[in-house]
């Protein structure tokens, strides 16, 4: 498939901001692994911000992709956000080495008090949303923000832990400990939500 110069561009500093973060991340590391000269760079980008946007624009739209692929390959509320929780698993060797993308981009704008945040955030309440409507279906109407946040910071959680630890083995762990917990929700008759969170 033949890409533009830009979408390489997008491409690159994703995985490199994903990587070696945002701030240690220059132009020229960009311009290196694109092999682009920088003032057919700065052609396309001017500024590193610039660039920061469009890799947030980037993941936002990856992300609606797989929350539309989840919503067709999964028939009940309960495989989509069992696609959820395993993404954990079929992106541990990531997750081990780097983090969580989401996660580790937020927390670094945060500490970079980064006028990007905000958008960077959308990534999170696409998540959060698309969580708390499935367990809206799974009859949980009136807590599913809050099964929605827990099953997001446990997520977080996870993935510190096993970028920290150096751990594939605690996110199967882990992974296995919320299908159990999901399984509480999916099995309880009552509607009052009385699995401890």
């Amino acid at each position: 498939m033949n890409i533009s110069k830009r979408e390489q561009i997008i491409n690159a500093s994703d995985k490199l901001f994903y990587q070696q973060g945002f701030e240690h991340t220059s132009f020229a590391h960009i311009a290196k692994v694109v092999k682009i000269s920088r003032g057919n760079f700065y052609y396309h980008f001017k500024t590193k911000d610039e660039i920061l946007d469009a890799v947030i624009s980037y993941r936002l739209s990856k992300t609606n992709e797989m929350l539309e692929s989840w919503e067709i390959k999964g028939e009940t509320p309960e495989n989509r956000i069992r696609s959820f929780i395993n993404i954990l698993v079929m992106n541990r060797s990531k997750i081990k080495n780097y983090g969580c993308p989401v996660g580790t981009l937020c927390s670094e704008l945060v500490k970079l008090n980064h006028p990007s945040l905000k958008h960077a955030n959308e990534l999170f309440t696409l998540f959060r949303l698309w969580l708390k409507r499935q367990f809206e279906l799974l009859g949980h109407k009136k807590n599913a923000d809050n099964l929605a946040m827990h099953l997001l910071a446990r997520s977080q959680g996870i993935a510190t832990l096993s970028s920290a630890f150096h751990d594939e083995k605690f996110i199967k762990n882990e992974v296995n400990d919320l299908e159990i917990w999901l399984s509480l929700y999916v099995n309880s008759t009552s509607k009052s939500n009385k699995a401890v969170l």
